[in-house]
């Protein structure tokens, strides 16, 4: 057992792991380590808090360590198994069950004050409250971005007549509740139902926004769990989990911002603007503007033989099909011909930030041939081939000029102004924001239709002609 100082300074190790995680983070070079130091952290705040426990009974710390071990044996073997097109899928439910968990802690603080006479400080009180709040809103909101991006809930904007009213009403009542819950008379009740009501709001709120918008939800209830963990750390005196919670609550509100900022988009109108649809399959083959032009991929392959750069566009369609080994395959093979080969990587594309980054990266591409899109729009103008496996809504040029389009003012890829794009795609659907692409009927844009990685795998096989 510790105490004391050996208790702080066991949290202010973690949260200067914490930290420096977060540094690390910011580049993909250092990001691998940074997970590992953040692991680190908590494992030493976690540790901590264990050897801190003095009247805990003997069967209640095997009741700890077995819960301990279970979770980290969830953990372990998500990690490794879920596929990385599934990777925002577990994130919003491992941050659901985060706020879950401060939501339980808030209630199981305030029924233990109840039930000894109602000894609770108002700062307690008051975090409490509002923890168990801001945490059911987190799990029940993260619970149904899983299911929209799990494909078990429709990705399209689920709305109704009235629904927004209802919202309003069922959010004064939560507040209602939490302000009777501070200055009225103590019931558990009251707080059983104040967590009901949040759950409800959670459900309600994410329900109306569309499938496209769900990474910035999920970034948006990920800073929400953090700071409700952060007010957890005032009940329970904990400052590793105030100090972590705080780290979370901020860093998650800044990537949501920058992330309405890459689509050029308020936040207000990502939770209530009922955007997207989730993607889908269009009946014919024509867009606005034309009818798109289907060529194969020995005809690809031609034009490739003769290029003397190449930018390749990736989106989710190559994080689908599993591709990014095999376009590492075509980018050695295109380098070997002589051709400067470069990877434009928009913010948003993919299911959460970095997405495209960490495929790249786990295929082994050089980090020095990824650029973000202020890097890489000057250079399309002289591009002679752009690439596209499985961007859509990214590369839409109708977000420059049509001002009734949903995606209108969204910075984007300028790929239509290289001398030629070639596309492969799947299929001649719509993307996850469910509007059509009028990049795939212009002059210069020809698609290859078909699964990304049989496509690519096919066009590495015939550039050996060349």
């Amino acid at each position: 057992m510790i105490d004391g100082w050996q208790v702080d300074a066991g949290y202010l190790t973690g949260a200067v792991l914490f930290i420096v995680a977060l540094k690390m983070l910011n580049s993909p070079v250092t990001a691998r380590r940074g997970n590992l130091v953040a692991a680190l952290g908590m494992l030493i705040a976690l540790i901590t808090t264990l050897l801190s426990l003095r009247e805990v009974q003997q069967m209640n710390m095997a009741y700890i360590g077995a819960a301990v071990a279970v979770g980290g044996v969830i953990g372990l073997v998500s990690a490794r198994k879920v596929q990385m097109t599934a990777m925002p899928q577990m994130v919003a439910l491992f941050n659901g069950v985060g706020g879950g968990a401060v939501a339980l802690v808030a209630f199981i603080e305030y029924k233990i004050a109840f039930d000894s006479g109602f000894k609770m400080d108002s700062v307690p009180l008051v975090t409490a409250i509002i923890s168990a709040i801001i945490g059911s809103i987190s799990f029940s909101g993260s619970m149904i971005a899983f299911g929209k991006l799990q494909e078990l809930l429709p990705g399209k904007p689920i709305t109704y007549t009235g629904d927004k009213v209802v919202n309003f009403l069922l959010l004064a009542g939560v507040l209602a509740m939490a302000v009777m819950g501070i200055v009225g008379q103590p019931s558990v009740a009251l707080i059983s139902g104040l967590l009901g009501a949040s759950l409800a709001v959670g459900i309600l709120m994410v329900l109306p926004i569309g499938g496209a918008d769900m990474p910035v939800v999920i970034s948006l209830l990920n800073s929400f769990t953090g700071l409700a963990a952060g007010l957890a750390g005032f009940v329970l005196s904990n400052t590793a989990l105030l100090i972590g919670g705080a780290l979370v609550g901020a860093s998650g509100l800044i990537l949501t911002l920058l992330m309405c900022t890459a689509m050029n988009r308020s936040l207000e109108n990502v939770l209530f603007g009922a955007f997207g649809t989730g993607g889908g399959e269009t009946a014919s083959g024509t867009t606005v503007g034309g009818h798109m032009k289907s060529y194969s991929v020995d005809d690809a392959a031609i034009i490739f033989s003769s290029v003397q750069n190449v930018v390749i566009v990736p989106g989710y369609g190559m994080a689908v099909a599993q591709a990014q080994h095999v376009v590492k395959e075509l980018t050695d093979k295109l380098t070997k011909m002589g051709v400067d080969v470069k990877f434009a990587i928009h913010p948003v594309a993919g299911r959460m930030p970095g997405h495209m980054n960490v495929l790249l990266a786990e295929a082994d591409i050089p980090y020095d041939m990824l650029y973000d899109l202020d890097e890489i729009n000057s250079a399309f103008p002289e591009t002679d081939v752009s690439l596209i496996i499985g961007a859509n809504d990214v590369v839409n040029p109708s977000a420059r000029h049509d001002k009734s389009s949903p995606i209108y003012g969204m910075p984007i890829l300028d790929v239509d102004k290289s001398r030629t794009v070639i596309v492969i795609k799947r299929g001649r659907g719509v993307g996850f924001a469910g509007i059509e692409n009028e990049l795939f009927t212009m002059d210069n844009t020809i698609m290859v239709f078909g699964d990304a990685k049989q496509v690519v795998t096919k066009l590495v096989g015939a550039l050996d002609n060349f």
